[in-house]
Order: C-alpha cells, then structure tokens, then sequence
C-alpha cells in the first residue's frame, strides 16, 4: 500500500530550522569560503529540504589546519575526561531521539520506526567507545636476555579523515567518531552530501559536550573528489576511513598510497542467506524479513541472494512473499509505514535495471517488479524466484528492496553459491545442525556470519569484511586499534 502522497507537517520545519548550516571548522559554524551551496533533498517528495555549504579544496584544507593545531593537544588530553565527553554526547543523543529521528528520516527517507532504530545504535557506539578510552593498555618486559627492558605504549595516530555514507547518516559517523575521540586522534569528517544535516546535528552535540575545537571539524560538499583529494594527498594527515562502495574505495585506497595512510575501508557486499533443510522456516523468513529490509534493503550488510534447499523452497518462497506483499510503502513519517522511498533517482534506476536483467534472462517476479509513479523515488518490496546465476544481481550489490531467490541441493553446493563473489562482509545461515552450523560459519569466505538470526550489527562486536568488502574492524573491544600506533622503547642502562 502506498501512502506517499503525504503533506509536510510544521514540527518538520521545527527540526530542519535546529540544524546548523555551516561548516564546523575549530569550533565555529562558518560559510563556505566561495560563498557556495547545495540542496538537501527530501527523497520522499523528490523537493528541497535546506541548503548547506558546499566547502572547496581551501575550506577542506582550513579543516585539516585546524586538526592539525589541536592534534598533540588532544592527544595529551587525559583519557577519563575524552570518556565523559562521548558519554556526555551520548546522553543527549538519548535526549533528542525523537527530533534525530524525524531529522533522519526527512533526508534520508527510512520510515521513523528504523529512524529511531539507528539513533539508538549510533549512540551506543559513544557509549561503548567511552568505556574503551581508559582501557588503552601497553606492555612492560625484560628482554630475553636480561640487559635491558622491553616498554610498549600505544598513541593516537593523528589527524584522521573520515568519509561517511548516506545508509546510516549517524551510526557510520560515530562508529567512526567514537573511538578516534577515545584513542586522541583529532578528525576532518566528510558526510554523505545526500545526508548531511544529521552528521551537522552530531556536531553541534559534540560541540556541547565539551569537545575541544578543532577535534572534530565537518566539511559539506556535493563533490567528494574536489576536498577530500587534496587531504588525502596531505602529509599531516595520518588516518583515512571510508564506509562506501568498493569502487569508491579503491580509488581512496590508492589515493592514500602516496602517504602511506593507515586506512580502515567498509565496503560493499553482497550477502547471501541460506536456509538449509532443517532450518525453522518461520524463523528463517522472520530472519530473511531484517537481513532483507532493513533500511529498505540500502545496506551493505542486506541479504541479496537467497539460496534455499529445494525441499523447504517453496514454503519459504510463499511465506517470504506474502510478508513482502504486505509491506506498507510510504512517506517515512506516516503512520505505519515499513518502507520509504530509495535514496535518489539514480539509485531507483539502478534497482530497475538489476531487477529487469533478471527478468529478461527468465526470472519470474511474484511480487513487486516495478518502480512507482509519482513523486519520490520509491521502489516496492520484490520477489524473484528462478533466478539464474548469469543474472547480474547475483554478482552486483543491489541496494533496494529486492529478494532474489534460487535454490539448492546439498551443503557444498550452497557454500559454493555463497562464497562465488568477491564481496566478503556478511553471509547468513539457517540450520539447526549444529555441526552443520559450525562447518558452514567456518567455511563462509565473509568477515561476518548471521547464524540464525538477521541482523549482526552490535557497537559491542567488530564490524568488517573480507576480500573486497574492505579492510580493518569498527566496533568491538578492537575497534580503537584502527586510531592507535605501537610504540616500542627499548631501555637500557639497567
């Protein structure tokens, strides 16, 4: 059912008119130096919510000046009190969840109900990253043969850019944030330029909690390339992170092989979902439901090929159908809305031709299939059954709403499947073998399994892939390591 025909409601106003517009740059709010902008766009009536800055290379530059000023600052600052900052922090976001999650949803279109979701996630990591900051340890030794003794410490890499995307305009920020603060590493933070306004948000919370400035300093720009190039390229920068495409990711990686970056890279995926024999089917599609269409399916962690035993096939089939059928599309702020609208009209056009490419090669789709008319670039939940193996959304991340499914005889064949793509981040599984559970979780060539459940994101666990889905973990106790170097002294005169 489409309810996106909505219109816009005055407390919407209210929460846009709250947001900063301005580059935050050594604890000020300021233009652009060229005086420019760019619109924020409401996905779910294709019109303009706001401006923002549109930085330059100089303005990108004056950002990382400013990092660059407060670095041995920071750094020397002591651990207990960079804790209570992001505990502070996270204790407002708690405060403000329901105008956060309204900001989100406005810009980036997921219904409120996911909106407040992610506020809840993205807090957390301040939480976690809070308790981390004291538990930074080192090492003491004698040396194997006694003339000396062996001290390790671990200190703040250094001014750190960071690029992230517009899925999860929050938690990518303080999955990212988080444990920089913690470790002492000063930040050029570059958002989504389709989701801005929620990362201005986050930095006006930081600003009250007492951050210094120039610790964390944000640049707004429609074109990534044109600022982040020049940091990149920049010897005082240490550290880069980027959640987004694999594509996007390479060239950032090579970019940084000039400065030799430490780099921390969460790209694209494309997991699969398998459900064997003796799996609970009603878990399974209760599990297939989140893995699928969380953040209508715009998620680097979504389930995008369905690989099912033929002998539970076609319950699985029918009862995941009818659960997608059902779906309420809309407007995200309308009441009981369970999907909103894609990101932009490139990404609904990119969801169309995948899903017409399974088609055309003998697909059938039993729901959904076609993109909606109207304003908003809305795309409904899909399923497509006898998929074949040439059809370009089992080799492509997807990013929509859309279940492609195919079946299976046997384990090997089905891990096979699974692994058969250079993507590495998630896979899930459904089984109550336990042997079984353990062999395939083992043999699944990704950085992450869900075994038997469909969402595996937790601040508390380390986030990442393997093979071309990136490089470094976020989150977790070893989520801080990525903004930490070894220093090993070696003391002698004993």
């Amino acid at each position: 059912m489409n309810t996106h025909d909505q219109p816009h409601h005055p407390r919407e106003t209210t929460v846009l008119d709250a947001v900063p517009r301005g580059l935050l740059i050594d604890g000020t709010w300021q233009s652009a130096a060229a005086e420019r902008t760019f619109d924020v766009e409401d996905p779910s009536t294709s019109t303009t919510l706001c401006a923002v800055p549109d930085a330059t290379a100089d303005d990108a530059l004056r950002a990382l000046d400013a990092a660059d000023r407060a670095q041995s600052s920071w750094a020397s600052y002591p651990p207990r009190h960079r804790g209570e900052i992001l505990r502070r922090a996270f204790e407002t976001i708690t405060s403000r969840h329901e105008d956060l999650s309204l900001l989100m949803t406005l810009e980036m279109g997921k219904p409120l109900a996911e909106s407040r979701a992610e506020v809840t996630y993205a807090a957390e990591f301040f939480r976690w990253f809070a308790e981390e900051a004291v538990r930074i340890d080192g090492d003491y030794a004698v040396s194997p043969n006694g003339s000396g003794r062996m001290l390790v410490t671990r200190q703040p890499v250094g001014p750190s850019l960071m690029v992230t995307p517009w899925n999860f305009p929050m938690a990518m920020g303080t999955r990212k944030i988080g444990p920089a603060v913690a470790a002492g590493c000063t930040m050029v933070i570059k958002p989504a330029h389709q989701t801005p306004l929620t990362m201005l948000a986050l930095g006006e919370i930081l600003t009250e909690a007492g951050l210094p400035h120039g610790v964390l300093n944000i640049i707004t720009a429609r074109h990534a390339d044109e600022v982040m190039r020049p940091l990149i390229t920049d010897p005082r920068a240490r550290k880069l992170t980027f959640t987004g495409s694999t594509q996007v990711g390479r060239t950032l990686i090579e970019q940084s092989a000039r400065q030799v970056l430490k780099t921390s890279m969460e790209l694209g995926g494309n997991a699969p979902f398998l459900v064997f024999d003796d799996a609970d089917v009603d878990a399974a599609v209760d599990g297939a439901m989140l893995a699928k269409m969380r953040n209508i399916g715009e998620a680097c962690t979504a389930a995008n090929r369905f690989y099912l035993h033929r002998d539970i096939a076609e319950e699985f089939t029918d009862k995941l159908t009818r659960r997608m059928r059902a779906l309420r599309l809309g407007r995200g702020v309308g009441d009981n809305v369970e999907v909103g609208p894609l990101i932009d009209s490139a990404q609904r056009d990119k969801v169309t031709e995948l899903v017409d490419d399974a088609v055309g090669q003998g697909a059938r789709v039993l729901t959904g299939g076609k993109a909606e008319t109207g304003t908003g670039y809305y795309y409904p939940p899909t399923v497509l059954t006898d998929v074949p193996p040439s059809a370009r959304l089992t080799s492509e991340e997807v990013f929509g709403p859309v279940a492609p499914i195919s079946t299976f005889t046997d384990e090997d064949e089905a891990v096979t499947a699974a692994n058969n793509t250079e993507f590495g981040l998630v896979s899930y599984a459904y089984t109550r073998d336990m042997p079984r559970a353990l062999r395939v979780s083992e043999s699944l060539q990704t950085g992450m399994v869900g075994l038997n459940q469909g969402v595996v994101s937790n601040a508390a666990a380390p986030f990442g892939g393997v093979k071309q889905s990136g490089i470094g973990r976020e989150g977790g106790k070893i989520g801080i390591d990525e903004y930490l170097e070894t220093k090993y002294i070696a003391v002698g005169g004993l």
